[in-house]
């Protein structure tokens, strides 16, 4: 049984100001996160008490884009943690009734830390350097998804124990998905192959941010062939074919990423027992189809569970 002074040195094995990005984390700071979110999701099941490490903190969510996964598994993580969340309401927190550098200013009186799901990353990005001393997470903006990209780590080793020398495809939009995945892939050593129709691929400055980030000859591929994409491969990702806000572009965005589907005959490319992971919402008979999401390789509960377990050690880890 792990003893109350282990799960302290855990909690202290090192600091984050702030986490915006899955880039803010060294490999070090990876690891001991993923090591520490292992512990506290052991801790939960066993039904074991750990160390509330939030007692006496207040933290903000401002949420401007809907939520049931992460929204419900910080509102859960921050009341574990021994914390109190607080949740006003998107129209004040951040919808124009004042700057966000003047709201970012108050909760920093206030709080000790803010989670932020918006738009623009340079909205978030505003907002944090706005107020210094406060901790801003991420909770999802149109650019990037980091917090979801460590439920899937955590996901990947819980399956594979390490990630060197595997391979990770994601089929779909090169959207925030992709990029926090790539990042965080490349970053446990694992190969990332891309597949998206011409047009939707990670951009460049992104597939920069990867290579800069690869551990151990990590690589990164795109392609526009999805068959190539998943050939071989040991998990199979991909997401909705419109996120929040290209709800407009979705009859287009259909006919143009069908052939992406990840579908039994796509799936026969990948590696024999290939996972099947999805950030979820999942639309079922677009993106995937119901035989491979509700087959037995597919994890996308386990993903979903595991928000919980890394956006606590995420919590733990802010100092």
């Amino acid at each position: 049984m792990r003893s109350a002074a282990r799960e302290k040195a855990s909690f202290q094995m090192t600091a984050l100001p702030r986490f915006l990005s899955i880039l803010d984390l060294g490999s070090d700071e990876l690891l001991a996160c993923l090591s520490l979110a292992g512990d506290l999701k052991a801790a939960r099941r066993a039904r074991r008490p750990h160390l509330q490490p939030l007692e006496g903190q207040h933290i903000a969510l401002l949420f401007e884009k809907p939520s049931l996964r992460t929204r419900s598994t910080f509102q859960i993580a921050v009341r574990e943690l021994g914390g109190d969340v607080i949740e006003p309401p998107a129209d004040v927190a951040l919808g124009g009734r004042e700057s966000i550098a003047d709201v970012a200013r108050n909760l920093e009186r206030w709080v000790s830390t803010a989670i932020v799901r918006t738009f623009a990353q340079a909205r978030l990005e505003a907002f944090a350097e706005a107020a210094p001393s406060l901790h801003v997470v991420n909770a999802l903006t149109d650019e990037e998804h980091p917090c979801q990209a460590l439920a899937d780590a955590l996901t990947l080793v819980e399956k594979f124990g390490t990630l060197r020398g595997r391979t990770i495809a994601y089929v779909g939009d090169g959207n925030n998905v992709a990029t926090s995945l790539a990042q965080v892939s490349v970053m446990l050593g694992a190969n990332v192959r891309v597949g998206s129709p011409k047009g939707f691929e990670l951009s460049e400055r992104v597939q920069a941010s990867i290579a800069s980030c690869a551990l151990n000859d990590a690589s990164l591929e795109i392609t526009t062939n999805p068959a190539q994409a998943v050939r071989g491969a040991d998990a199979v990702y991909t997401d909705v074919w419109a996120s929040m806000g290209q709800e407009s572009e979705a009859a287009e965005r259909r006919e143009i990423f069908a052939p992406f589907q990840v579908n039994p005959q796509l799936m026969s490319h990948a590696a024999p027992g290939a996972l099947f992971m999805h950030c979820l919402p999942a639309h079922r008979g677009d993106e995937v189809t119901d035989e491979v999401i509700d087959s037995s390789t597919s994890v996308v509960f386990d993903q979903a569970e595991n928000r919980l377990h890394t956006q606590k050690a995420l919590l733990a880890m802010l100092k």
